[in-house]
């Protein structure tokens, strides 16, 4: 097969993104007869048909789905590549590409990563907040090097360690009538509306599953993409929450709500850290690995002290 060029790379993606060759010739400023030649060379280069044209545009086959994929992967390296040269061009001496989940970034994170910079001011971080299964998908396909997300979400084939646990909570109203109580369990809040995250985050999907077996389901009243969101309408008395409690601590300023612990088993909730694989990371990738495992490691001691 000949040599691919990244301005076919491009065009594809466009394709895709388009479902249309008009709509991708206009975003990428070439003439229709020139991506349609493009596209028809590239398909007979590798023997496959890559899209379905259609009346109603553009829809990929299989293989179309799978050069996809990989060149999303190309071009993004691409754009790594680029970034990382010119950040060296300007005194940056490495790069770390860190995807991690909301509970990593608002309870953990900010603490971990100050002192690690600190220590490597000339480290750029790019870090990323996703959901646990999008996390676990990008350490996979290589576009991240490290992932911190929900250990209750599947990994396999990837190297997994146990990172930190959290504890979930039930947030309620500071007036309401569980405010009161020293502890909860789950199937005692059955009669109050909730205030949850959207559907596809993992802190829902366990909640969900939690829930699982009990005599009647929750009653999710409004689902919001934020845990001070979340907190936000407790405060004005629309329900209650499911959180993780330093979540909680960290965006309940200036807010009336009151924390009750979870008696749960699932309210103890595992995080992880995962790569590919940790011999292929670059040094300093390592070396963050390492650091942010010695800051877990250092916190469980000091709770197991107290």
């Amino acid at each position: 097969m000949k040599r691919l060029d990244f301005v076919t790379l491009r065009l594809f993606v466009a394709i895709a993104d388009e479902r249309s060759l008009t709509r991708a010739a206009e975003r990428e400023h070439l003439a229709l007869a020139a991506v349609s030649k493009r596209i028809s060379d590239l398909e007979y280069q590798l023997g496959i048909s890559l899209l379905y044209r259609r009346s109603r545009g553009i829809e990929l086959t299989a293989a179309g789905h799978a050069f996809l994929h990989h060149a999303r992967q190309m071009l993004d390296g691409l754009l790594r590549l680029n970034a990382d040269m010119s950040e060296y061009s300007i005194g940056i001496k490495g790069h770390i590409r860190l995807h991690a989940n909301t509970s990593s970034i608002i309870e953990f994170l900010p603490d971990d990563l100050s002192v690690f910079m600190e220590r490597f001011p000339q480290i750029r971080i790019d870090l990323r907040e996703r959901v646990s299964q999008e996390i676990v998908g990008a350490v996979r396909d290589g576009l991240t090097d490290i992932g911190l997300y929900a250990g209750h979400v599947p990994a396999e084939g990837l190297d997994t360690r146990l990172w930190r646990r959290d504890r979930l909570v039930l947030v309620t109203p500071a007036d309401h009538p569980l405010a009161v109580r020293g502890n909860v369990a789950l199937a005692e809040t059955l009669d109050n509306d909730f205030i949850g995250l959207e559907q596809d985050t993992s802190l829902q999907s366990l909640l969900q599953c939690g829930s699982q077996g009990l005599d009647r389901p929750l009653r999710m009243r409004i689902q919001v993409r934020s845990f001070e969101g979340i907190c936000r309408m407790i405060d004005r008395g629309m329900g209650v929450g499911i959180l993780p409690e330093r979540a909680v601590e960290a965006v309940r300023h200036g807010l009336a709500l009151s924390i009750v612990p979870l008696i749960d088993d699932w309210a103890v909730r595992e995080l992880h850290l995962a790569v590919r694989n940790i011999e292929d990371l670059p040094v300093i990738a390592r070396q963050l690995v390492e650091h942010l495992m010695l800051c877990a490691n250092a916190r469980r001691e000091a709770s197991d002290d107290d």
